[in-house]
Parts: structure tokens; sequence; C-alpha cells
């Protein structure tokens, strides 16, 4: 594990007890994939990485050049025969606690890869079951920030009902997101997704699909939509870094569509697989 400039065992004391990020959730994070050994959309991860820590006016303390090092040592010290995953979190670093920023301190810088689980392609064909919720999180949704409380207890809920995602509903806008991921409609071959904006955080995964989306011909609605609009679906589907582009088949009691994965989403599955090397860091 990467911790301010030394690599240490990850068993050992590394991060102070008054680190802001421990006490107060002061701080962001990423985490980047990787297919065939080469990370995925590793420019547009740290882009973000730094859009998320000027959001919470935390300095960078390693330009991008830095960071894209670490991560390739990461995933070198980790030594995965598989595929792996980089963990990256920055915080304001340690301080006596207080609410308001520290006059000095040193920003904590943790990165470290672990193997990353392979994807059970049956499960990814058959599909999922999702809980809708509230959305009761802040209104700044856009910073990937280590505050994940609510995404905790939704997820929680989720897997005490049996589903692999909460899907949540704001009041006043309507759908915004998952839990861990970005929430697709399907409905007479148009797609619909929430806009980006603070309600939700625009996943990378998000991004390339809609990409890959347009490219393909598919008609594309970024726009508020309603949790009525979703439940009228003939397809519903996740993206997310490790999720990819999930189907989900049953939302609470009701079946999505037919009960089955739809045309549509297997269309988006199959382009954004395709595609994959278009994304990989070239190193």
């Amino acid at each position: 594990v990467y911790v301010n400039g030394e690599w240490i065992d990850a068993g050992q004391p590394a991060v102070r007890v008054e680190d802001r990020g421990f006490q107060l959730g002061d701080g962001v994070y990423e985490v980047i994939r990787t297919y065939r050994g080469r990370p995925f959309a590793l420019d547009r991860h740290l882009a973000r990485l730094r859009r998320s820590a000027g959001a919470i006016e935390l300095d960078m303390p390693l330009g991008e050049a830095d960071l894209r090092d670490l991560v390739y040592e990461a995933m070198a010290r980790c030594g995965a025969p598989g595929e792996m995953q980089v963990y990256i979190q920055l915080t304001r670093g340690p301080a006596p606690r207080t609410h308001a920023f520290p006059a000095a301190s040193r920003p904590t810088l943790v990165v470290y890869a672990c193997p990353l689980p392979p994807a059970d392609p049956a499960q990814a064909e058959a599909g999922g079951a999702a809980i809708l919720l509230p959305d009761e999180r802040w209104l700044r949704c856009d910073i990937k920030s280590t505050c994940l409380l609510y995404n905790v207890l939704a997820k929680e809920r989720a897997h005490r009902a049996g589903a692999v995602e909460a899907i949540l509903v704001r009041e006043g806008f309507g759908v915004t997101e998952g839990a861990s991921t970005n929430v697709f409609g399907g409905r007479g071959g148009r797609v619909i997704t929430a806009p980006r904006g603070r309600y939700i955080l625009s996943g990378v995964t998000r991004d390339i699909l809609l990409e890959l989306a347009r490219e393909a011909g598919i008609p594309v609605e970024e726009r508020p939509w309603t949790a009525e609009e979703l439940l009228a679906c003939d397809e519903v589907f996740l993206t997310g870094t490790t999720t990819e582009v999930f189907p989900v088949v049953r939302i609470d009691d009701r079946p999505v569509g037919t009960g089955r994965p739809g045309p549509v989403v297997g269309r988006l599955r199959s382009l954004f697989l395709a595609n994959v090397e278009r994304y990989l860091d070239r190193g």
C-alpha cells in the first residue's frame, strides 16, 4: 500500500487517528479496473479525481504523470494473475479535530491494487433484482466523496431484500442513480438516464456507454425521469466500473418488461465489451 511516499505492508498502521478522512469523511477517491492487465479509462478516472478534489478545495499532492506511475506500480506490487482494481484515496490529512479547514495540513494519499474477482457471465446474462429507495443523500453527489454512509445503508437494504442494487429516487427530481451504479431505462428502443449534474456521479462507464450508444444510432435521452417512467420501461440496466453493463429484471415485486434482459441492454453490453480495447491505457 502506498501512503504518502512510502510502500508499506497492508497490515501495518499507516494512517493517523486524526486523519480527516477517517474522522470527517473529508476526502475523495477513485476505483480503476483492468482488462487484460491494463487500466481501463485511466485518464478519465484521474481527471474525475482532480475534479472531485477541486470541488472540495483540496490540492492534489502529485501531478497526473506521477499518479499514473503509482497506479502501474501498485498493479506490479499486487502481482495478481488475473484482473485487478486500483484504489486511490486522497484526504485533507491529519490535523486536530475541527470542522473548518485546518490552518496547515498535509494531504494523505493512499494507493493500492487488489485482485478483482471475475464476473459471472451467466449472472450478467440473467440479470438481477433491484429495490426502490428515497434518495436522501446530500446535494453534491457529483463529487466522488468518501462520505458513503447512505449508499452503504441503501446497499444493505438491497442485500437484505435479495437484490443487487438500490435505485434511488429524489423528491422533486426523480430517478437519480443506484447506490453504487448509474441507472438506465429502455423503452421503444430508446435509452433514458438522469442528466449530468449535482444529483448523480457521472460514471466513467456511464459516459462511455452513452458515447457507444450514440455511435451505434441508439436514441439517448439524458433528462430527469420519474419512478413511474422507470417502472414502465421495457428494460432497466446498471453501469459501473466493476458492474460493467448489468440488466435489472425485477424492481421491488414487479418484473421489468418480460422479466428477462431485453435487446437494448444486450446490444449495449456487447458494444461495451467489444470496445474495451479503445479505452485501455497505453502505458
